[in-house]
């Protein structure tokens, strides 16, 4: 059975997408709970609307991304350390030391938005790349300094 879904579900797929599901699942578990319609007639019609929406949504945010990613590119935040007489860090640097650090610079960061290869563990600069949303990208210097 065909059918539109009006909300994402999980394992199943995301609102507005068209999928072919038992007709039990569908009759006893997605139609009366409202998570999906049949895709006949006016629903058609629907699924279009839909994901025209999902699209100009989409653009949406990338575009938005390209805002914060540029704001962000080229950022340089310092980062004191503690070091021994060799410019090795008694610690190391981790991401969130960086988001912290780049929130005190303005910039508000999740963690997981932070691409490290490996924790800093020398003084110096690195240009740490931040993904901010899909293939969205910017770079920003970190300098790793003795307090």
């Amino acid at each position: 059975m065909e059918i539109i879904l009006l909300e994402d579900v999980e394992g199943l797929g995301d609102k507005g997408v068209l999928v072919h599901v038992k007709p039990g699942y569908a009759r006893n578990f997605l139609l009366p709970r409202r998570l999906a319609i049949t895709a006949t007639g006016n629903a058609a019609n629907l699924y279009r609307e839909l994901q025209r929406q999902r699209g100009v949504q989409e653009d949406r945010k990338l575009a938005e991304a390209r805002e914060v990613a540029a704001k962000l590119q080229g950022v340089e935040v310092n980062i004191p350390a503690a070091a021994n007489e060799e410019d090795t860090l008694f610690g190391s640097v981790t991401e969130a030391e960086i988001v912290e650090a780049l929130g005190r610079a303005g910039h508000k960061v999740e963690l997981r938005q932070i691409q490290l290869p490996e924790h800093i563990k020398q003084l110096g600069r690195y240009d740490v790349e931040v993904r901010v949303r899909g293939d969205v990208t910017a770079t920003v210097k970190v300098w790793v300094v003795r307090p």
